[in-house]
Order: structure tokens, then sequence, then C-alpha cells
């Protein structure tokens, strides 16, 4: 129960009843004195936080979405304690570009960081900026914001936002890092180099150090250690889990793929390594409730973005499209947020929401002042949660690579296309975007064409390119997906 639902009454009658009992234990006046004082403590002391993000999962591949084949109790169990956000958007729909946008709180386009960063993936025009291919020095980060706060820090995973040294995690804000610098890997060690440097695990800075289990397994047990080293030190910690699961290669124990019989191929395996990725979440929740900080800690479960359904044949069902186009598939995520000293448990927020979001959320909630941040796209979630504010945190949210571009305003959706006209949708009756009405409205779509341009005039242009090859790709996966969503 928040303080906020008491009376001044009551909260009076509660801190006479304290004074008196604190006055009564004349016995052990020492240990009643500390331990009064460590409740206030905690009902005022900054939030611990914790961000669990999954790699390329669909948003129709969990439990709480209504999933029948996946397994996922614990992440299930956390949707039941806190609030499941059914309309969470990410900045991109791959996984460069939307970390960036993730830790930046801004629309990465802003500085450049439009396309993904995969040094072999390049046009040759942009090929020669290989690993300098990240966020820019001068940007600040999530991690820049909370170490502010007097947070300790730390990223346990993929990291892709640069694999040059100055882009290094131990260089944007975090104290320790456990990763690997590149877009994916194996989730065994390796036996011999692998194609690129960037996939070899690295603790903090220059020491390479190979998992010796399960990658996905490891990456809860250094946050685990993480989590118990700085309670036991007393100070507020921010903890990134970025799992590369079920990103591919598609890699999974023998014991997880055991436990799906009636599966069979890849479907098979991501179920397996969907189970792993809840596993490993399970061991950080539990550990909090181990610890007793559980209730002052903000948890949040997201994704990068939507299931490459043709690759580790994840499900976005019921939503089209895929990772890679601006079909509600590719850019609507599975959200999870808890944190029992302040939000509701087992609530649905319906309004949109952005990934860009978390910044602001996490640094108010560490008592920083958002209204001092002035360059950035997101915006404090906290208060529209616990019906401070009634509208909506975004009326207008943008989504652009290349030609292609989407703006969603209201519950109306244009998406612009380098191959054919420009298409509305309205989400409300429309989940699948099935339903073009852009004939019907041509005074809307010309409203939000002039609209999106209008935003894309403020952008910079992009750093560097991909192999035009790979824009073809996008549109053929999600021609292939549109009227095709999975059922799961």
């Amino acid at each position: 129960m928040k303080f906020s639902h008491f009376s001044n009454n009551l909260l009076k009658t509660i801190l006479v009843s304290i004074l008196l009992l604190s006055a009564m234990a004349s016995a052990a006046p020492d240990n009643t004195s500390k331990d009064t004082k460590e409740i206030k403590i905690s009902n005022t002391k900054q939030p611990n936080i914790i961000l669990l993000f999954s790699d390329d999962a669909g948003y129709g591949d969990f439990g709480f979405h209504g999933s029948k084949v996946m397994k996922t109790p614990n992440l299930d169990k956390l949707a039941s304690q806190g609030v499941k956000f059914s309309q969470a958007y990410v900045s991109d729909p791959t996984c460069g570009p939307s970390r960036a946008g993730l830790m930046t709180g801004k629309y990465q386009q802003r500085f450049g960081f439009e396309e993904n960063n995969v040094p072999s993936y390049m046009s040759k025009n942009s090929a020669a900026d290989g690993r300098a291919m990240g966020v820019p020095i001068e940007e600040v980060t999530m991690a820049d914001y909370l170490k502010k706060q007097g947070y300790a820090t730390a990223v346990y995973g993929k990291w892709h936002l640069g694999g040059a040294d100055k882009f290094h995690p131990l260089k944007r804000g975090f104290d320790e890092f456990y990763g690997f610098r590149g877009g994916a890997r194996s989730y065994f060690a390796y036996s011999k180099a692998p194609a690129s440097d960037l996939d070899l695990m690295e603790r903090n800075f220059g020491e390479m150090e190979e998992p010796k289990e399960y990658l996905t397994d490891v990456l809860a047990d250094e946050a685990i250690d993480f989590i118990e080293r700085k309670t036991k030190e007393g100070k507020p910690f921010f903890t990134f889990v970025s799992f590369n699961a079920v990103h591919t290669p598609m890699d999974a124990t023998p014991e997880d793929l055991a436990q799906f019989p009636e599966l069979t191929g890849k479907r098979k395996t991501v179920a397996a390594m969907t189970l792993a990725l809840d596993r490993a979440s399970g061991r950080i929740l539990d550990k909090l409730e181990e610890l007793g900080i559980a209730d002052n800690t903000i948890v949040v479960f997201t994704n990068d973005n939507g299931g490459p359904s043709d690759r580790n044949a994840s499900d976005n069902y019921p939503l089209s499209g895929t990772k890679s186009n601006h079909l509600e598939g590719g850019i609507r995520v599975p959200f999870l947020m808890k944190w029992p000293a302040h939000l509701a448990a087992d609530v649905t927020y319906l309004n949109p929401i952005s990934l860009l979001d978390l910044l602001p959320t996490f640094y108010a909630a560490a008592g920083g002042d958002v209204e001092t941040i002035k360059n950035i796209d997101g915006v404090d979630l906290i208060p529209f949660l616990t019906s401070k504010l009634d509208e909506r945190p975004h009326n207008i949210l943008y989504w652009k690579k290349d030609v292609r571009a989407t703006i969603r305003i209201g519950d109306w959706k244009m998406m612009r296309f380098p191959d054919r006209p420009a298409e509305l949708y309205f989400l409300p009756d429309d989940l699948k975007e099935h339903n073009n009405v852009a004939a019907k409205h041509p005074a809307k779509v010309k409203e939000m064409f002039k609209k999106l341009f209008e935003w894309e005039s403020t952008l910079e242009r992009p750093r560097w390119l991909l192999q035009r090859k790979f824009e073809n790709y996008d549109i053929e996966r999600m021609d292939l997906y549109h009227n095709k969503p999975l059922e799961n």
C-alpha cells in the first residue's frame, strides 16, 4: 500500500505508535533505533533498476500474450505482479538502431543511427566506418544519467552500439561489463576464433573470457553476482541484462530441447531458447525476493524488435509483419514493468508507449529532474501509470529507414514505401493491418504525409548505409508476413 493512500490523521497515528514502541524497547535501544531508521530509508530511498532485454523474440511467444506452446512461467508471474503494456513500441524494428534509441531516450535518426551497424553488411560507400559505427560519444546514455544519481551500473550480454574502443560500455556510463560488442554470437564457448572478434565475450575492458556454460544462464549468473554485491554495499544499482536470446544462431541445450517433444526444427529450438530466457529471468527475480529488495526495485522486461519469423521461427501473432519492417509485428513488442512500492499489480496499460520512455522514467525514479533534459523524445511513464496524468504519453510516434517511413497519430497509422503508394490503417479496427483505407481518406493521408516529412526535416542524414539488397529483402519479408500472421 502506498503512503499517498493514507489520511493525514492515520499517518500521525502510525508515527506516534512507532515512537512509543521505540521508547518502550529500552532493553535493546540500539537495535530498535537501527531497525526504525532502515524502515524509513526503505520507503524513500532510490529504487534499484533492472532491465531484462530479450533479442528478436516474437510478440506472441510468451504465456502472458496467450502462447500455448512456449513455457514462460517466470515472465508470466512478472506480468501478474506488475503492469503489462499492450502497445509498447521500439523506435526501430532492428537491433542496433532500436538499442541506440533505448540508450539515449531519443529517436536515433537525430544523430544519424538510422540503419543497422554490422560491418560486413554495409554499402561500400560506408564500409570504411567498420567498427566505428556507434552511438556518437557526445550523446548521453541511460547509464550516464543514472551514474549522475549515484547508481552502480552494469551491462551483461549484447552491446551492438559500436565496436570501437571509444564506444565501449565502460566509456558510456557502465561500471561493469561482461558481454560482446557485436550483434550476434554462439551461446556456447568458441573452440576457435569466430568470424569477428566483436563476437568474443569480454569482461570489462579487453579481458577476453568465453562462457563456461550456456550463455543465457551465464548472463543471469553475472547479473545476480552484481546484484548481491551492490545490495551488500547498500548502493542503488542499474543492471541491464541484454540477452542475445532468442537471436540466431539457433543454439539450445539438450535438456531444454527435451522439454518440447511435440515440436520440430527451428520452432523446437526457439521454444527451448525461450525457456532458458525465462529461467534466467526468473533466477534474477527470485534473487530480489531472497535479498528482500524486490519491493523497491523497478523491473522491466521487453524486447528490441519484432521476431524474424523466417530466421528463428518466432511468432508475432496476432500481429502482421516481422523484424525489419514497420508493420505492428516489427515494431510492437512485449513490455512488462513491476515496481511494487509504487505500481499496482496485474494491470494492463492500453495507451501507446515507446522504449524511448525508459531513460526518463528511470532517471525520474532515481531522483533526477527530467525537466532538465531538454533533448530527448521519451517521457516519464510513472505519472501516467499512477493516474496523475490521464492523457496519452505519446499522440505521435515515428519510424524511418531510408525511403520507408511510418507515422502514428492517435490510432491512425500511415506507412510510406519505395515501391507502392502509402497505406493507411485504423489500428483499433484492424490490428493485423489487412484493411488499407488510404483511398477512403485521402485528406488524412496527405495530412500525415506532411507531418511525417516535417519530422524527417529535423533529422540528420544517416552516418552509414547498408547494402541496397537488404532493403529489398526487408520489403520481401514484409510482404511475406503481411497477411499471414502465424498461429500460436
